[in-house]
This record gives C-alpha cells, structure tokens and sequence, in this order.
C-alpha cells in the first residue's frame, strides 16, 4: 500500500527521498554538536576530507559485486573495510557518523521499505556498527580486530531485521531444524565472505605497509 513516503512497490516517493536527505542532515548536524560538547574535540578540515573519501571509496565498491544474495546483501569488494578505516583511524564517534551516512546512501542506492524499524536495522545501524572498529584504535593490530568486531555488529542488525520481518521469505529448501537460525545463517553467509576475503588482503605485507602509510597521512596533523 502506498503512502506519502512509499510507493506501493516498496519505493521511495520524491517525499521520501527528501525526507532521507533531511535525516541525513540532521545527523551530521547532531554529530558535530555531539563532537563539539565532548571536551571541544572536532574532526579538522582535513579529517572530514578523509571521512568523505572513505565514503565515496566504500559506495563505489559496493557496486563491484562478486555476489549478490536472492533477498538483499552482497559480497563486495572490500566494501566495509573503508567505513572500518575512519573508526579505526579517528575513533568510534567518527567512524558510527560516517557509517550512518554511508548506510543512508546505501538506502538512496537500493531503498526497500517494510517499515520505519526495518530500514533502521538494514541501513542506518548496520552500517553505523562498522564505524565500531575504533574501538580498537590504539590496540595492536587493531584494524583486523576492529574490522572483524565492525561486520559482526553490523551483521547482528541484519539478523535482527531478518528475524522481525523477513521470516516469510526463508526458502522451502531451508532445513526446517534450523530455521531458528535463518536470518543468521543468510546474513553471516555473505558478510563473512566478504570479512575472510578482506582480511586476507589486508593481511598480505604490501597492503599491510601501505594501510600503514595512509593511517599517517591521516592523522598526522
């Protein structure tokens, strides 16, 4: 049924693609007063710079699918690690910020609607949660710790999306023993996937060095 947001298919009306762009406002404008009440930390110019290219570097793999599940999610290349980057490089705050907009893109790029709650699951916190890298920040080897601790929050979002409203979509072929566990089963399935495939990589000594560098460049002041 469609309303003044939604389109009967699922979609976004010009209202709700308005409406999408005012949130996302709205949450920078709230995580900059957030960062400037906490002890008058703000992300400099150049900081911003790099949250911005984080972003558009994570948006443009997106779309370099090597898989794509039949009921939403993909294996990309490397996708998340960008959104981890930010939080591990300038701290939980930063990195949930980038990952709020991140995922508001990534709900402008592919919008499907159920309902206020399942576009917040699927879109806004997942991918909010892999801004939580930063909390390995200062720990050593903390991008693979905080990599792996971000695509496991962010898949614990989509699990919970998955059990509140996309239960009826699980395929008869789907062991009835474990149906409990579909919408873990389905959504760790290509987030880990594409979790292994990244860290691989980014454990391999040439990137290793090079990540080093750009970490640096980052945050040097």
């Amino acid at each position: 049924m469609s309303n003044f947001l939604v389109t009967a298919d699922g979609g976004l009306t010009a209202a709700g693609y308005g409406a999408c762009a005012a949130a996302a406002i709205l949450l920078f404008l709230i995580g900059g007063l957030a960062a400037k009440q906490s002890k008058g930390r703000v992300l400099s110019t150049k900081q911003l710079v790099f949250c911005a290219m984080a972003m558009a570097l994570a948006f443009l793999t997106s779309y370099i699918k090597l898989f794509s599940a039949p009921w939403g999610g993909s294996i990309t290349l490397c996708s998340m690690l960008f959104i981890c980057l930010i939080g591990y490089w300038y701290g939980v705050r930063a990195g949930v910020l980038t990952g709020l907009a991140y995922g508001i893109l990534q709900f402008l790029q592919e919008p499907y609607v159920l309902s206020f709650f399942q576009v917040c699951c699927d879109y806004v916190l997942a991918f909010a949660a892999l801004g939580l890298a930063g909390v390995f920040c200062k720990s050593k080897n903390g991008l693979l710790k905080g990599y792996i601790l971000g695509i496991i929050a962010r898949g614990a979002f989509h699990s919970l999306g998955g059990y509140l409203y996309w239960m009826e979509y699980m395929p008869e072929s789907f062991p009835q023993a474990l149906k409990p566990v579909y919408p873990i089963v389905y959504n760790y399935s290509y987030i880990l996937a594409e979790g292994i495939i990244t860290v691989i990589i980014i454990s391999l000594p040439p990137v290793v060095k090079a990540l080093q560098q750009i970490k640096r460049k980052a945050i040097e002041a």
